[in-house]
């Protein structure tokens, strides 16, 4: 199944064919059992076609985003002058980033403030349906409700300068998280499972350019033993977000540091991004300036 949030009363919506099914509930409040939400009697049908698309889940109670795909791990530190270090691989990782900053499949996106060297990262993320708390990856994947585009919007510079404070990501994460445009199932996927992911391409393009990516596959850390991870003496709570990190090549910090920013320049007011799974859909947004920053000091 394929939902979606769609229309000014942000309705639940079961995209049948190239048809909305619409009911009179948040997509949040049925997660838990999307087949019985998908037998009611839908409110309305509207064409998919022209209907506006929001993220499926506008305010998540949480959002969680891993590092889970070392050619990106590997190319992301050495950008930032650092190897990857040996806890990656014996466990997996992640920051909280910011519920109230999600953004639609077509929204615009502002530069962070003060920012030079703003970037989007192609990610995939992972919807809970169902609560639990210490899970085994087993159970853990049986809490996905679905599955969904999710770009991270990260001002580098921003991000580079606070981290040698050594406390995670903030401001440079923080400004925008697009997601989108459909919720899809595990059920829609199952053919193409491989090894701890799917064999599903990932891929962005600026100005209709394409800019890198990969694919699903080469995921170290399954969404399974991520969310186990998550829960460990604490509760996953439906609607809570889980981004599987980026994948390698997806992002800008990537690409300039392999082939140089002339060749791929950092994001500008006026570019289109476009980022792409197979199966999941597509995120575009075009780029806005940044905000004043404001003194924190007189």
């Amino acid at each position: 199944m394929r939902w979606v949030t769609y229309g000014r009363h942000r309705r639940a919506g079961l995209v049948v064919g190239e048809l909305v099914h619409g009911f009179d509930v948040p997509l949040i409040d049925v997660l838990g059992d999307l087949t019985a939400a998908a037998a009611r009697t839908p409110a309305e049908i509207v064409p998919l076609a022209g209907t506006r698309l929001h993220a499926p889940i506008t305010r998540p109670p949480s959002v969680r985003d891993f590092l889970s795909f070392e050619e990106h791990a590997r190319n992301a530190t050495a950008a930032f002058g650092r190897s990857v270090d040996p806890v990656w691989y014996r466990q997996p990782v992640f920051y909280f980033t910011n519920p109230a900053a999600i953004r639609g499949p077509e929204d615009d996106v502002p530069i962070s403030p003060g920012s030079e060297r703003f970037d989007y990262e192609i990610e995939v993320a992972a919807v809970v349906g169902r609560p639990g708390a210490d899970l085994t990856p087993a159970e853990a994947e049986e809490c996905i409700a679905g599955y969904t585009v999710l770009v991270d919007w990260s001002a580098r510079d921003v991000q580079q300068e606070e981290s040698r404070v050594g406390l995670g990501p903030a401001k440079g994460k923080d400004g925008a998280t697009s997601l989108g445009p459909f919720l899809v199932t595990p059920d829609e996927l199952a053919d193409r499972r491989d090894g701890q992911g799917y064999a599903l391409r990932m891929s962005a393009a600026v100005n209709g350019r394409p800019h890198g990516g990969g694919t699903w596959a080469d995921i170290r850390w399954s969404f399974g033993q991520m969310l186990a991870y998550a829960s460990r003496g604490t509760q996953l709570c439906p609607g809570d977000v889980v981004g599987s990190g980026t994948v390698g090549t997806g992002c800008l910090l990537e690409l300039s540091s392999l082939h140089g920013p002339d060749t791929y320049p950092w994001l500008r007011p006026g570019d289109e991004v476009t980022v792409e799974i197979e199966r999941l859909g597509t995120v575009r947004a075009r780029i806005t300036p940044a905000p004043a920053v404001l003194p924190l000091e007189a």
